[in-house]
């Protein structure tokens, strides 16, 4: 693996786990997921090995009924394109189907539309923004070889079984 492969581009919080606990549950709050959930969701995930459950707090770029991430925690792995997920938006529980993109267009091209959209975002993952407010290509370059993914999540009315 090369050098930059083995660079992490998200920056970790100190205290990361801590503030995920309290961001989870301000998430499920009424009255306030309204405020906080119009740029974070909660992913409710099973390790693909572990079986173990995990429910992260992501930041999101909303588009109809599709919503954006863009990650390269280790998390991303236990999303799959064509598994629905659970999720809680704005204080609801709902389901959505997963598609992920790993070639390098796709992750940039996204990666550019949320540090736009989100300056957090861009500063969590290290994309510089120019006074117009662009990201540095260079940067979203690097986060991509930093092993990022765009994830796209499309709502859905049911759960996994359709039926």
């Amino acid at each position: 693996m090369s050098e930059l492969h083995d660079q992490p581009r998200v920056r970790a919080m100190p205290g990361q786990r801590v503030l995920n606990l309290i961001v989870r549950g301000l998430l499920r709050t009424p009255g306030i997921c309204s405020l906080i959930g119009g740029r974070l969701l909660t992913l409710y995930l099973v390790g693909r090995k572990s079986g173990r459950r995990y429910s992260v707090p992501v930041a999101y770029l909303a588009d109809g009924e599709d919503l954006h991430l863009g990650t390269s925690a280790r998390w991303r792995h236990n999303l799959r394109s064509g598994e629905p997920v659970a999720i809680r938006i704005r204080g609801k529980h709902r389901w959505a189907d997963v598609t992920t993109h790993t070639k390098e267009s796709d992750v940039v091209s996204a990666y550019a539309r949320m540090a736009r959209a989100n300056p957090t975002f861009a500063k969590f993952n290290r994309i510089r923004l120019n006074d117009d407010g662009e990201p540095d290509r260079n940067d979203l370059r690097m986060a991509w070889l930093g092993g990022a993914h765009a994830i796209t999540l499309t709502l859905v009315a049911v759960g996994p079984d359709r039926s």
